[in-house]
């Protein structure tokens, strides 16, 4: 029993620190990010930002069109070869990635450039931006080759070179982006996503060509290798797509319904929500998916490591949240303007969508690591159609507030799909800790929600920060029960603690 018990103490503490660790760097990531976005919303406006957001969403687009699932499916091939110790087998496996990213990325720079016209009347009702399009066929391409060597990092176990490199990335882009915005205003927007992007490349080069150096000779012959790589990563990299293409969809119409301004407002809203909260789901792909891959022949095994990662993420996720609905009023002018104070009851009401993120996400990978594609990619399909819905009839009908609900009906949707599908398919339930944890946590998300129609600014403040309070130490109580949390945070506090 003692055994059992020690085994379960060691998986949580498992969980909660690979989620601390990548949290921890995005959450680093964001910090410094924002005097960047509080100075580019100065310098642009909503209208500024909601014309960089058109242009990344399309580069997003074709990016992820074009890469064939590289970035997420090579991964689990290096972390298994990683685990034998094959070095040669290894290094042979890396030329066949680097061998594929250089494919695509001459593909997505040639379909950028291809589809530049296109995507100028889709994104914008106005003017010709075709020459933009083109100009930013080379991001697409060096995002690829990003993405193949991000990859070969990851299943290598290069923790300490990802999270440099992350935040490398964010002190170069306001280095970047600042001064082109200052001295060209609108006109630095292309020039700072390719600078960006060559950025980010060269930095991920540079670390994962120390690893493993660059060798291309004889390439052509071993591409052929790389098959059962690219039909692991075509049901992902088209579940992105869609995504991608909804998320361009929606900001086009509302470009085109509205104006600049209402998207860089919906942009501004989505990224305090689904991005920066998101950021607790970082360690999903890296570490969740290859031991979830590892137990699903074991249904008990499967249970438990699944319920196990939506109960960390819960307990992690909520206090957060609850925070960030009390605080928005106070956060979007410090963050971004008072020009962007209309999204505040729009992101109060998207913040939802994160608390059902925290089980959705967990349960969807299931069907990835089942190898059930064709699932998975009709699961996302049908959420991305409900979502591109939803949006374009709450926008109609109550504005920004409606797309901000949108996000939430639409993950509520996901997960009750998701969860049945998975209990039929392969008998997934919810544990009664995780039922437990949703019982305690969603009330006082709902709560401190309530307080929003409250009119009563003491009364808001006090009582939102008492249910902050309260939902905090739950997470903290129960996270203290379940692993050795508190000599886990003193150890680090005192600098023993190992990474």
């Amino acid at each position: 029993m003692m055994e059992v018990e020690e085994k379960r103490e060691h998986s949580y503490n498992h969980v909660l620190k690979y989620t601390g660790i990548f949290g921890g760097v995005q959450g680093l990531n964001i910090l410094i990010g924002l005097v960047r976005n509080k100075i580019i919303a100065k310098l642009l406006g909503p209208t500024g930002m909601g014309l960089a957001s058109l242009f990344n969403t399309a580069v997003n687009f074709i990016s992820q069109t074009t890469n064939l699932g590289i970035s997420f499916s090579a991964i689990r091939h290096v972390s298994e070869l990683f685990d034998e110790g094959d070095e040669a087998r290894i290094a042979h496996f890396v030329k066949v990635v680097r061998g594929w990213c250089l494919l695509t990325a001459l593909f997505g720079m040639l379909v950028c450039i291809l589809l530049g016209p296109v995507l100028s009347d889709l994104t914008f009702s106005w003017g010709d931006h075709t020459l933009h399009f083109v100009l930013l066929s080379p991001a697409v391409a060096m995002m690829a080759i990003t993405g193949g060597e991000t990859a070969i990092l990851k299943g290598a176990r290069q923790l300490r070179s990802l999270a440099f490199i992350q935040l490398a990335n964010v002190f170069l882009a306001l280095l970047i982006s600042v001064p082109l915005y200052y001295f060209f205003g609108f006109k630095g927007i292309v020039p700072v996503i390719i600078l960006m992007a060559f950025a980010n490349m060269m930095l991920t080069v540079w670390h994962s060509y120390r690893l493993y150096p660059l060798r291309l000779g004889g390439v052509q012959g071993i591409l052929g290798e790389g098959m059962e790589m690219m039909r692991l990563g075509v049901a992902f990299v088209m579940a992105g797509v869609l995504g991608s293409g909804a998320e361009m969809f929606i900001r086009s119409y509302l470009n085109v319904q509205g104006d600049l301004g209402i998207v860089g407002l919906y942009n501004a809203g989505f990224m305090l929500t689904v991005t920066y909260a998101g950021m607790v789901f970082s360690a999903m792909e890296t570490d969740y998916f290859p031991r979830l891959s590892a137990v699903m022949g074991d249904r008990g095994l499967m249970n438990e490591t699944v319920n196990r990662q939506i109960e960390v993420s819960v307990l992690l996720v909520s206090p957060m949240l609850a925070m960030l609905i009390v605080g928005l009023p106070v956060i979007i002018p410090i963050l971004f303007s008072d020009d962007f104070l209309p999204v505040v009851s729009m992101a109060q009401v998207a913040v939802f969508s994160m608390y059902l993120k925290a089980v959705s996400l967990p349960i969807s990978y299931m069907t990835l690591a089942r190898g059930d594609s064709k699932a998975y990619l009709i699961i996302e399909t049908f959420y991305d159609l409900l979502l591109v819905a939803l949006v374009i009839i709450g926008y109609r009908l109550l504005g920004l507030y409606g797309t901000g609900l949108a996000l939430s009906l639409s993950y509520l949707a996901e997960t009750l799909i998701v969860y049945l599908f998975c209990h039929v398919r392969y008998g997934f339930r919810l544990s009664a800790g995780v039922v437990q944890c949703l019982a305690m946590q969603l009330p006082l998300g709902l709560s401190v929600y309530m307080l929003v129609f409250v009119n009563n600014t003491v009364v808001y403040w006090f009582m939102g920060t008492l249910i902050c309070f309260v939902s905090l130490a739950i997470s903290l109580y129960v996270l203290h029960q379940k692993t050795s949390l508190w000599n886990a945070l003193k150890r680090k506090f005192l600098g023993r603690h190992e990474q």
